[in-house]
C-alpha cells in the first residue's frame, strides 16, 4: 500500500515537472520569436540592430497602420483624405490629395493643415477651418484654391484630414451675387432716367423744343430698358443648357443676313465695313430665334467695340467634329466673327462669357451694352450641342467662333412643274451696301 502511494506521488511530481518545463519552453520560444531570433540558427546577437529591425517588422505586421474598414471608407469619400501618423508622416492619402498638391514626397505640403493636425493629436478635438492654398503647378500670382479642412483623431495614434474644394462653389455664389446686383443697377439706371425726363417734360410744357428733346431721350431710355428686359428673358430661357425639344432646319445664310441687317445702322454711322464669306447653303438644326439672337449679339459686339473705318468679317465652313472636339465623327458648322477692335486681355478672356461682365465699362455705357450678349451666346451654343470660343490680341482685334452640329436642308416641296434648286455648299463671298472702309492712319 505504501509502495503504491510512493509511486503515484513520484509520477505526479514528474508530470508536474514536465508540464512546467514545456510551459517555460513555449514562453521562451514566443519571446525569442518576437525579438526576431530564428531559434539560434542564424547565430546573431538578439541585441544587434538587425534584431531590432526584425522586432519592429514583426510588430508592424501585427498592428495594421489603419483600423479595419477605414481604408475602404476613405476610398469612397468625395473629399480629399489624408491620414497622418505619430511623426506627421503620411500613412494614407487619396489621389485627389496628390492632384491638389496637398501631399508631396510622402509629407503634408501645407503647413497650416499640419499645424491643425498636431493640435488635434495633442488634445483630441475636432477642428474645421477654411483656407486658401496655392494651385498645383500654377504661378504664384494665380488665384489660390479655396478649401474647407476638417481634422479629427483616428484612433489613439493617427489623425484624419479631410479637404473639400470650395473654389467652384464660391465662384458660382459670386456670379449669383453679381447677377442680382447688376440686374438691380441696370434696371435702376433707365428707370431713374425716365423718371427725371418725365419731370423735365412736365416742367417744360410751355417749351415745344424742350419737350421734343426730352421725349427723344425718353424713347432712347425706354428702348434700352426694353432691350435689357428682353435679354434677361432670353437668358432665362437658355441658361439651363438643355437640348432643344423641337428643333427645325435653319439656313445659316439667313441668320447672317439678319445679323448684318440688325447692325446696319450703327455700322454705317462708324463707317465699318461688314463682309461675309465662306461656304453657302449650310443649315443648322435648332431654334431659329435663339440662333439669330446669338449671332446677332456677336456681330453687334464686333461693331460696337471696333473703331471707325475698320472691317468686320463673318466666315462659315463645315468641319469634322472628330478633329474639332475629339468626339465621334460628325459634321459641325463653324461660324466666325472677326473684328479689328480693342481686343481682350488674357485675364478678361476667362470671364467675358459671364453675365454682366464688361471688358470696357465706359465703352459699354456709351454703346448701351448690357453685358448679357456673350452669356446668351454661350448658353445658346450649349443648348444646341455646340461650343463658343474666342481668340484675341489686345490692340489688334478678336475672333469669336461658334461650332454647332450641322443640320439637313428641308425636303423640297412637291410641284407640278420642275424647278431648279440652288446648289448647296458653294463658296460664297458677299459684301453689303455699307460705306467702303477708308485707309487706316
Amino acid at each position: 500500500m505504501d509502495v503504491n502511494v510512493a509511486a503515484a506521488a513520484a509520477c505526479a511530481i514528474a508530470g508536474l515537472g514536465v508540464g512546467l518545463t514545456a510551459a517555460i519552453a513555449f514562453r521562451w520560444s514566443e519571446r525569442e520569436q518576437a525579438r526576431g531570433i530564428n531559434g539560434g540558427k542564424t547565430g546573431k546577437n538578439p541585441k544587434n540592430s538587425s534584431g531590432a529591425k526584425g522586432s519592429a517588422g514583426a510588430i508592424a505586421m501585427q498592428e495594421p497602420p489603419l483600423p479595419p474598414g477605414v481604408d475602404t471608407v476613405l476610398s469612397v469619400l468625395r473629399s480629399c483624405a489624408i491620414v497622418l501618423g505619430e511623426a506627421d508622416e503620411v500613412v494614407k492619402a487619396s489621389s485627389a490629395a496628390y492632384a491638389m498638391g496637398l501631399v508631396r514626397g510622402g509629407a503634408m505640403a501645407v503647413e497650416q493643415m499640419l499645424s491643425l493636425a498636431r493640435a488635434t493629436r495633442r488634445d483630441g478635438e475636432i477642428r474645421q477651418v477654411e483656407l486658401e492654398v496655392p494651385r498645383p503647378g500654377a504661378a504664384r500670382a494665380a488665384e489660390p484654391l479655396a478649401v474647407s479642412v476638417r481634422v479629427a483623431p483616428l484612433g489613439s495614434r493617427l489623425v484624419l484630414v479631410l479637404v473639400e474644394d470650395l473654389t467652384e462653389r464660391r465662384r458660382i455664389e459670386a456670379v449669383r451675387r453679381d447677377f442680382v446686383a447688376n440686374v438691380s443697377h441696370e434696371l435702376k439706371t433707365p428707370v431713374g432716367a425716365l423718371s427725371l425726363l418725365s419731370e423735365a417734360v412736365a416742367d417744360a410744357s410751355d417749351d415745344p423744343e424742350a419737350v421734343q428733346r426730352f421725349a427723344g431721350r425718353m424713347q432712347i431710355e425706354a428702348t434700352r430698358l426694353a432691350s435689357l428686359v428682353q435679354e434677361i428673358i432670353d437668358l432665362s430661357r437658355v441658361q439651363d443648357d438643355q437640348l432643344l425639344m423641337d428643333p427645325e432646319p435653319v439656313p445659316v445664310d439667313e441668320l447672317i443676313a439678319e445679323a448684318i441687317d440688325r447692325c446696319r445702322q450703327p455700322a454705317a454711322a462708324k463707317q465699318i465695313h461688314i463682309a461675309s464669306g465662306g461656304i453657302g447653303g449650310l443649315y443648322l438644326h435648332g431654334n431659329r430665334g435663339q440662333l439669330a439672337a446669338a449671332l446677332g449679339n456677336l456681330v453687334e459686339n464686333a461693331v460696337n467695340y471696333s473703331p471707325p473705318r475698320t472691317r468686320v468679317a463673318i466666315a462659315t465652313r463645315r468641319i469634322s467634329s472628330a478633329a474639332a472636339l475629339g468626339e465621334a465623327d460628325g459634321e459641325l458648322i463653324e461660324i466666325s466673327v472677326t473684328d479689328q477692335g480693342i481686343g481682350i486681355s488674357e485675364r478678361d478672356r476667362e470671364r467675358i462669357f459671364e453675365r454682366f461682365y464688361r471688358v470696357d465699362p465706359a465703352r459699354s455705357r456709351a454703346t448701351g451694352g448690357t453685358g448679357l450678349g456673350l452669356s446668351i451666346v454661350k448658353h445658346v451654343a450649349a443648348s444646341h450641342g455646340g461650343t463658343v470660343s474666342v481668340w484675341s490680341v489686345e490692340g489688334q482685334g478678336s475672333t469669336f467662333t461658334v461650332r454647332l452640329p450641322a443640320g439637313q436642308a428641308p425636303a423640297p416641296e412637291r410641284s407640278e412643274f420642275p424647278r431648279s434648286t440652288p446648289t448647296s455648299q458653294t463658296p460664297r463671298t458677299a459684301t453689303h451696301p455699307l460705306p467702303a472702309p477708308e485707309a487706316r492712319t
